[in-house]
C-alpha cells in the first residue's frame, strides 16, 4: 500500500475519497444529522445554514443527510454491479479464449451484439422490462440491469489478456496432464487475468454509481422516499432550480466526486499493476 502512495499520490488521493464515502456510507446512522426521510415543513427549501450545511428540499428533508445515505445507495449498487458484471463477463471471457474456434466465434458475435446498444439503453431496457425487485433494501433487478450491459465490456477485455495466457506451456502441461477443462480455466487461467480485473471492477464501479443515478433520474431506479443521488436531482430540484439551487448543486457534486474518485484509483491501479510502466 505504501508502495501504491508513493508511486501514484493522484490514485492515492481518489483511494482517499472513496473510503471517506465509503466510511460516511457504513455509518451513515452516526454521522447523519437527520433521518433522511423525516419530512420537516417548516424548513422546506431552506438555504445552507448551520442547522442544515447544505440546505432542505422541498419537503424540509436535510440535503447532508440525503446525501450521505445516498452514498450507501450508490456504492452499494455500484459494487455490487461492478463485481457481478466483471465476474460474469471476466468468466466468460477466459472461456472463449481458453476453447477458442467455434466457441470463441459465438461468444464474441454475441459480445458484438450487445456491445452495439449504448450502455444506458441497454441497461433502461433491462430495467424496463424487469421492473424492481427489492430484498432487504438492496433492489436485485436495478443491480441485474446495470451489470448486463458490463458483462461483454468486461468479457472482451479479459479475453484479450486470457489469450496471452492461453499460450503459455503450463496451460498446455495442464492440458497433458488431464486436468478438465474447468480446472484449467479456474486455477491456471483465470488467476493470471486478476490483473485486469480488478482494474476493470475499479472503473466500473464508476461506471454502475452514474448508470444507477441516470436510471434514478429518469424514474426507473431507486424509488422513493429511498434516497439517491439521481433520484434528487429529478422531480422538484428541477423545478426550485432558481429557488433553491442546492438542491441540485450538491447531489450533482456527489455524483462528480464519486466517479472522478474511482476513475482516479482505476487508472493509477492499472499504471501500478503494469509491468511496463514500474522503473
Amino acid at each position: 500500500m505504501l508502495g501504491f502512495i508513493m508511486a501514484q499520490p493522484l490514485g492515492a488521493a481518489g483511494l482517499v475519497v472513496i473510503l471517506v464515502m465509503a466510511a460516511a456510507a457504513i455509518f451513515a446512522n452516526v454521522v447523519a444529522p437527520y433521518d433522511p426521510e423525516a419530512i420537516d415543513f417548516l424548513a422546506m427549501l431552506s438555504p445552507p445554514s448551520m442547522e442544515h450545511p447544505l440546505g432542505a428540499d422541498a419537503f424540509g428533508r436535510d440535503i447532508l443527510t440525503r446525501i450521505i445515505y445516498g452514498a450507501r445507495t450508490a456504492l452499494t449498487i455500484g459494487f455490487l454491479s461492478s463485481f457481478l458484471g466483471c465476474t460474469i463477463g471476466g468468466l466468460l471471457g477466459v472461456t472463449s479464449a481458453y476453447f477458442g474456434g467455434r466457441v470463441d466465434l459465438i461468444l464474441q458475435r454475441f459480445v458484438d451484439i450487445v456491445l452495439s446498444f449504448p450502455i444506458i439503453v441497454l441497461a433502461l431496457v433491462v430495467v424496463a422490462v424487469v421492473g424492481h425487485r427489492p430484498i432487504m433494501g438492496i433492489d436485485l433487478n436495478l443491480i441485474a440491469a446495470i451489470s448486463i450491459p458490463i458483462m461483454p465490456r468486461a468479457a472482451r477485455v479479459i479475453r484479450s489478456a486470457a489469450l496471452a495466457v492461453r499460450a503459455m506451456p503450463y496451460v498446455d502441461a495442464a492440458r497433458a496432464g488431464g486436468y478438465t477443462h474447468s480446472h484449467i480455466i479456474l486455477r491456471h487461467m483465470a488467476p493470471n487475468v486478476l490483473a485486469p480485473y480488478l482494474i476493470l471492477l475499479t472503473a466500473y464501479i464508476a461506471q454502475a454509481i452514474l448508470l444507477e443515478a441516470s436510471l434514478s433520474f429518469l424514474g426507473l431506479g431507486v424509488s422513493e422516499p429511498k434516497p439517491a443521488w439521481g433520484l434528487m436531482l429529478s422531480g422538484d430540484s428541477s423545478n426550485f432550480y432558481q429557488e433553491a439551487p442546492w438542491m441540485i448543486l450538491f447531489p450533482g457534486l456527489a455524483i462528480s466526486l464519486a466517479v472522478f474518485a474511482f476513475n482516479l484509483f482505476g487508472d493509477s491501479l492499472r499504471d501500478w499493476l503494469d509491468p511496463k510502466f514500474r522503473t
